[in-house]
């Protein structure tokens, strides 16, 4: 039986441990004699004693009825007990409980026992009162906790829009517990009978405890502030969730205390009614949707169409011969809610006032910003609204080089002087890791030395990265604020939307950081420290201060936005984007000037079912966005798992870990791997506290050198053509998986089963191979995982786009210029631009050459071609290559060109 370090979540552990109960007991009850009885009720009992772990945080079955089921195996009657099981298990597995009462005696009656919730149509499930579960957190007797169940129970009204079960548990960390395990949970009631310490198994507390501030900070709280430091404290780990505290203390002690999550305080005795219908005002709160509601509204007006679009209402369609067959595919309701108006109960994205505007709000609410905007464009298109937002032309932005093109199109038209920084390579895989923080700091360093901070506007960086890199956000804010107070950073999320439901993910996203940060600025504490800094660090020279973990003046200035792709990982249509803004000059300096960026790049004309997309999906991740994260972080954990322990599947593949793709330097927990055969499960909190460079779990980066197929083969002739299975990015001998929150538990094993499958077939090949076959494997496999190209770093601007010893660059000039034809060449890969570096000519690109996947340029406009960018593009394995013409070779500048632009004589230019 697998342990608890077997799972990265206790929602997979429970799953699995009931799915045995039942197989265990349904063969103790067919033949409870057999040879392997007593084995069975050995296996039987450490099912239940690992259960009786979890089970308390749970309102189903509920703890007398795991009792009971316990009392009935010690009892020896295995037919009643496993007919018990087997109910609860079903129940669990098809959610039936979250509809229905679910007896458990074998002369009971379930007339819709074999009704599947999935299985449901989509009408129904729609119908059905969402369910949810209320924790109480109170140290009472098994009465006493009887009488709770029964007043929450005789609160249920037929109009509640919602329905509840209540789960009862003694102390602080029990309920922190609790709400880590329990992800059903969407309210907590603290009494004042609360005390501080679990009875449970002190590993599994201080593993999950960690998340809320740790043992330490709980053994330190005073028994007068158990109920208010509970509410605090679940703010950390679930701040969605909503808290009502139960308090004897006088208003006057509670008014200056930190409630966190605290939504309504009672005092002495509550009114049970009162408080029911609190609970279902919060639950309600987060379930409200205003722009789908009013759209859904919308489309069941009687409406006469005068106005753009013959698509609205379906009149196009429901009146043609010729394309029913759109109008039978998508069904009536996308059209009916098909409009160009603004009015009728709607609103404008350019200029919102109604439901659009709250539904924004409420997405801020949810995500941790101040200022939420939806795009219906893509995340390319709210980088370039950021960018031109904020970047004046001549302003010097530091930019990730293997950031997203979009960035570096937004720098053309904000006309920035781009300074690139270079992310450290992994020639191994042919991929690049993610940007150390010392180079930033050493570049930021340079400037300061050269006079240029104050021109120095924004840090740009992608986290996490399309490979899974994420960035210790918090320390690379504090430390580059420590010598630009007023720096402004983009954070490229554009893969990262889902990371704010996870605890340990939160931690490290824009928002949550630069909150963070702002209490801690505003503290004593962190001005006596800086105070304290400055006097060590008077006079020290560059290299003191990139070793030192910097501490920002009080006076730095929080400036932060995040640019997501809701559709990438959260529910959305395609190009459902949001911008989050956390900059305490936004209303001052920014409001205006990014009204007009976003009044630039957003359509006149957006789609309203994107808008409606995004603000389900706000709804959703409030709602179940913790259950849902967990569940993706344990698929990819699984699907770690199950290659790794494989022997067959070890031949010829290998999963990425923590040690492969970050450099020792940078993981200062120590642990490599997320995943050992004989450990389990390492506990990621550690590594995501402590190390400037994590490794999202969630993607799982597989070498496949060793089938002797490069990366781009691999994806498209076996897995795409041949299994169906689609990926997005390869590198040289490297595919990546990336899981989301509707990937699935029988997905993963289809991933597998295809895995074992290609293996054996490279098995039976290499046993009937001949020699020279085998070694034609060999040298492909060779030549993949050992003969690699190194990676390029970013080379330079030519001088004709930047100042003298300076690395930043003008990027627009270059962009305009090959504008013009006849300031532009093409030269071959393998011939004529080899020989003019041969020469030793200066090569200056013309054009952005962007390898896709993953969508970041190998060279921008102006930028000098070395001889390892070339050696890189003649070793590039992947079929798209943006701004590259094969038939025609690199464009690049003409000489005379260069020449021009040198003595600023641009006449023959538009630019």
């Amino acid at each position: 039986m697998h342990s608890m370090n077997d799972y990265s979540s206790a929602i997979q552990l429970r799953s699995d441990r009931w799915s045995a109960l039942r197989a265990a007991t349904t063969a103790m009850a067919r033949d409870p004699k057999n040879k392997g009885a007593a084995q069975g009720r050995k296996e039987i009992e450490a099912l239940f004693d690992s259960l009786a772990l979890i089970e308390p945080y749970w309102a189903f079955p509920g703890m007398s009825a795991f009792d009971h089921m316990r009392r009935q195996f010690a009892h020896g009657n295995f037919e009643d007990l496993a007919f018990a099981v087997n109910r609860v298990t079903r129940a669990l597995t098809t959610g039936a409980y979250r509809r229905r009462t679910i007896p458990l005696e074998r002369d009971s009656l379930d007339q819709d026992e074999h009704d599947d919730e999935a299985m449901l149509p989509p009408e129904a499930r729609a119908l059905a009162k969402p369910y949810f579960e209320v924790l109480i957190v109170d140290n009472v007797s098994e009465q006493q906790e009887r009488w709770l169940r029964s007043n929450v129970t005789r609160m249920r009204r037929t109009e509640d829009p919602f329905i509840y079960e209540a789960v009862v548990v003694p102390s602080l960390e029990d309920a922190l517990i609790a709400v880590m395990f329990n992800h059903n949970i969407q309210a907590i009631v603290v009494r004042p009978g609360l005390t501080l310490k679990s009875k449970v198994d002190q590993q599994i507390l201080t593993r999950y405890l960690a998340r809320a501030g740790g043992r330490d900070e709980i053994d330190a709280l005073e028994p007068e502030s158990y109920g208010p430091e509970l509410c605090r404290m679940i703010a950390k780990v679930r701040p969605e969730l909503d808290a009502y505290l139960v308090t004897e203390r006088s208003v006057e002690d509670i008014a200056g205390l930190d409630l966190g999550i605290c939504r309504r305080v009672f005092y002495n005795q509550e009114d049970f009614m009162e408080l029911h219908l609190n609970i279902l005002r919060g639950v309600q709160a987060r379930n409200k949707s205003p722009f789908f509601t009013a759209l859904v509204e919308y489309s069941k007006q009687p409406t006469g169409v005068f106005h753009a679009m013959p698509i609205s209402r379906g009149k196009s369609i429901s009146r043609s011969h010729w394309i029913q067959d759109m109008g039978a595919f998508y069904g009536p309701n996308i059209f009916l809610a098909e409009t160009s108006a603004t009015s009728g109960g709607l609103d404008s994205l350019l200029e919102p006032h109604g439901p659009i505007k709250e539904a924004q709000e409420l997405a801020s609410r949810a995500f941790g910003s101040k200022q939420t905007f939806f795009a219906t464009n893509g995340t390319s298109t709210c980088n370039k609204i950021v960018v031109q937002a904020l970047v004046r032309p001549g302003d010097i932005v530091l930019v990730d080089r293997d950031c997203h093109k979009s960035h570096h199109y937004g720098m053309v038209l904000a006309g920035a002087q781009v300074s690139y920084l270079d992310s450290y390579p992994l020639n191994e895989y042919s991929m690049y890791g993610a940007v150390p923080l010392r180079e930033i700091k050493h570049r930021l360093l340079e400037l300061k030395a050269a006079g240029k901070l104050d021109r120095v506007r924004m840090l740009l960086l992608t986290n996490c990265t399309f490979d899974g890199l994420v960035y210790n956000v918090e320390r690379v804010m504090e430390e580059c604020l420590a010598i630009k107070p007023d720096l402004i950073f983009l954070w490229d999320e554009a893969w990262f939307a889902f990371a704010r439901f996870s605890p340990t993910y939160r931690q490290r996203t824009a928002m949550n950081a630069a909150n963070t940060l702002r209490e801690k600025f505003k503290s004593d504490a962190h001005a006596d420290a800086y105070e304290a800094q400055q006097k060590t660090l008077k006079d020290a020279d560059d290299e003191t201060l990139l070793n030192t973990r910097l501490i920002p003046p009080p006076h730095a200035r929080v400036r932060a936005y995040a640019t997501q792709s809701t559709h990438k990982t959260l529910t959305s249509l395609r190009q459902g984007s949001m911008i989050h803004v956390n900059d305490q000059d936004f209303k001052g300096e920014v409001e205006q000037s990014f009204h007009e960026a976003y009044m630039t790049h957003t359509s006149t004309s957006p789609n309203y079912q994107i808008i409606a997309s995004l603000d389900v999906g706000r709804r959703q991740v409030e709602l179940e966005g913790f259950e849902f994260v967990q569940r993706q972080v344990e698929a990819a954990m699984s699907m770690r798992r199950a290659i790794s322990e494989h022997a067959l599947l070890r031949k010829y593949f290998k999963v990425l870990s923590a040690g492969d793709m970050i450099p020792e330097q940078h993981r200062e927990s120590g642990v490599t791997s997320y995943y050992d055969v004989e450990q389990g499960w390492t506990d990621m909190w550690d590594c995501w506290e402590q190390d400037e460079f994590v490794l999202d779990a969630t993607r799982v980066t597989l070498a496949v050198g060793g089938t002797g197929w490069d990366g781009d083969t691999f994806k498209t002739q076996i897995l795409m053509d041949k299994y169906g299975i689609q990926i997005n990015k390869t590198s040289r001998n490297t595919v990546l998986f990336m899981t989301n929150i509707g990937t699935t538990r029988s997905s993963v094993a289809y991933l597998i089963e295809v895995l074992v499958e290609i293996a054996k077939s490279l098995d039976d090949l290499l046993d009937d191979a001949s020699r020279m076959e085998r070694l034609s494997f060999d040298r492909r496999v060779t030549n993949l995982m050992e003969n690699y190209p190194p990676l390029p770093d970013f080379s330079c601007f030519h001088e004709a786009f930047r100042a003298a010893d300076t690395p930043e660059g003008d990027i627009r000039t270059p962009f305009f210029l090959a504008y013009d034809e006849k300031n532009c060449d093409y030269l071959d890969l393998n011939g004529s631009l080899q020989e003019a570096m041969d020469a030793g000519e200066t090569v200056v690109s013309a054009s952005f050459i962007i390898p896709y996947p993953p969508g970041f340029p190998i060279l921008v406009p102006g930028q000098v071609v070395s001889q390892e960018i070339l050696d890189f593009m003649r070793a590039l394995d992947v079929s798209e290559i943006h701004g590259y013409r094969p038939d025609l070779g690199l464009r690049v500048f003409t000489a005379e060109a260069l020449k021009r632009v040198r003595r600023k004589d641009l006449s023959s230019s538009p630019v």
